[in-house]
């Protein structure tokens, strides 16, 4: 059994949950889901990033203190995944004792191994509180953050400790050319060599201007005590979250993927390797950046705007079928968008009518032409077919190629669009009409909830409720996720019990 420890992005502190919080927490759901399936010993950590200046900003616009704020939208965010059945074994939080103990332990390791890492400096510059980060030139529109156009950039004056990022600058250039695989898809990994071309500056480690984060393990020579600057603080979490400097941490470290949007690019390949290595620690394994969910071609977020409620996209249909929709539409190496009548066409088209109809009639044919109990099969055509699209499935899935999640569902739709013809094609209810036809019937039937069953599994991922409705309708035994890819193939139903069920994606919902 292989170790697979993968994290998201940490939520930042000042908002709910949108549709672009979710569709990184889905997508790295799927791939936590498909991980075990596949056998792997997972450790699936998502959390909350609770410290810096916007969060205090926004506490105190609310009356609030941070704690009182960041412990209510932590509340908000674990109830959301909850609801949309986020499957993570780790919840951390910044504001952990843990989590800065772990903090104030890196740095301190960083002092230890490169001592010439940290050094004291007066900084000047353009800050955005967005951001949390000091922006050059370029990445500046109009006086304003290309990323926060609605923030006004404040300009800082202050003396820090800083790290001495430029010092990686070959290291760093090494990595992402020696090991692509490090750092994907190609377009972002290009992206970052683009800039390491422009050469790297070094960069803050702590703020004077506020106490709200983890402070700094080291006084200036002033004896000034500053707080850890807010991604020093929030990139350690996935080291931390294995209780980190405690013995045991390297169990479990290093990740074996980090999944970002791609707004986060340099602080996830830039950044934290270069903090890594400076603290003589293994780097993670791979990091991914997926794009972003688009409406009417911009980007959900807080400072957007979002005119889609996260709630009312989940209402709609339920949390599955949301799941699918963004997965489905919104490849997860790219940008893409969401509609209402796209979701329409996607639940009516693929879920209400092809496999949702598709289990309906299995198990009610099973019900009424074999008393309930489905039959022996021998292997068809439809299994040998089958076959071809489960291997492109596990090639979509295990990220030997990228984690093409919508060519995952794609498969997996080639499958039941497979048997749905299957069905129109030896039409089981002409079969039952004849006593001499009857061994072909059970064939048919029983190949027919074979492949369902096998359905059930590889959508699992993608739809983890329904997906185990219908496994139960089916008969299938235990949980549908506890099932295993590898034994698909001599997969048998034969003697399950059928039992028909509500319908798994009602036409009417949603109207």
């Amino acid at each position: 059994m292989s170790r697979f420890y993968l994290t998201t992005a940490i939520d930042y502190s000042n908002g709910q949950p949108h549709i672009g919080h979710a569709y990184e927490k889905i997508g790295a759901d799927a791939i936590a889901r498909f991980r075990r399936l596949a056998g792997d010993d997972v450790h699936f950590l998502i959390g909350m990033d609770e410290h810096g200046q916007k969060v205090a900003q926004s506490a105190a616009d609310r009356g609030l203190t941070p704690q009182q704020q960041v412990d209510e939208i932590a509340a908000n965010f674990a109830a959301t995944w909850k609801q949309l059945s986020i499957s993570h074994d780790q919840f951390i939080r910044t504001t952990d004792e843990s989590h800065k103990a772990g903090v104030r332990a890196l740095i301190k390791r960083i002092f230890d191994s490169s001592p010439d890492d940290f050094y004291e400096k007066s900084y000047k510059g353009r800050y955005c509180v967005g951001c949390e980060s000091f922006k050059q030139d370029a990445e500046i529109v109009g006086d304003k953050c290309a990323l926060h156009p609605t923030r006004t950039l404040e300009w800082v004056e202050e003396r820090n400790w800083f790290f001495r990022l430029s010092k990686y600058q070959g290291f760093l250039k090494r990595l992402l050319t020696d090991r692509p695989e490090f750092f994907q898809p190609e377009t972002r990994r290009n992206e970052m060599l683009a800039l390491l071309d422009q050469g790297l500056e070094d960069i803050s480690a702590s703020r004077s201007r506020f106490a709200w984060g983890v402070p700094f393990p080291s006084p200036l020579s002033s004896g000034e005590t500053q707080t850890t600057y807010v991604w020093f603080d929030a990139l350690p979490n996935y080291l931390t979250a294995t209780g980190f400097p405690a013995k045991g941490f390297r169990d479990r470290w290093p990740a074996q993927l980090h999944i970002i949007g791609k707004d986060i690019t340099r602080f996830h390949s830039i950044i934290w390797p270069a903090m890594l290595q400076s603290a003589e620690l293994p780097l993670p394994e791979r990091v991914w950046a997926h794009g972003f969910v688009l409406f009417s071609g911009e980007r959900f977020s807080k400072s957007a705007g979002s005119r889609v409620e996260l709630s009312e996209a989940i209402d709609k249909y339920g949390p599955d079928a949301l799941r699918y929709y963004l997965l489905r539409d919104v490849p997860f190496d790219g940008d893409g968008n969401f509609s209402w009548e796209r979701f329409d066409e996607v639940y009516n088209s693929e879920l209400a009518n092809s496999w949702g109809n598709l289990v309906s009639r299995a198990v009610a044919m099973v019900e009424k032409y074999c008393d309930s109990v489905v039959p022996a099969a021998a292997p068809t055509d439809l299994d040998r077919a089958d076959a071809a699209d489960l291997e492109l499935y596990r090639k979509a899935m295990d990220g030997s190629r990228g984690y093409e999640l919508h060519a995952g569902i794609r498969h997996a739709q080639a499958c039941v669009a497979r048997g749905n013809e299957f069905v129109q094609s030896s039409a089981p209810w002409v079969l039952a009409k004849s006593a001499e036809s009857r061994g072909q019937l059970d064939g048919v039937l029983g190949a027919l909830i074979r492949a369902l069953a096998r359905q059930c599994v590889i959508l699992s991922p993608f739809v983890p409720n329904k997906a185990q409705e219908a496994w139960e309708q089916l008969g299938g035994p235990g949980r549908v996720d506890a099932q295993r890819l590898d034994a698909l193939g001599v997969l048998a139903a034969n003697g399950w019990r059928v039992k028909k069920g509500a319908p798994l994606f009602p036409k009417s919902a949603g109207k």
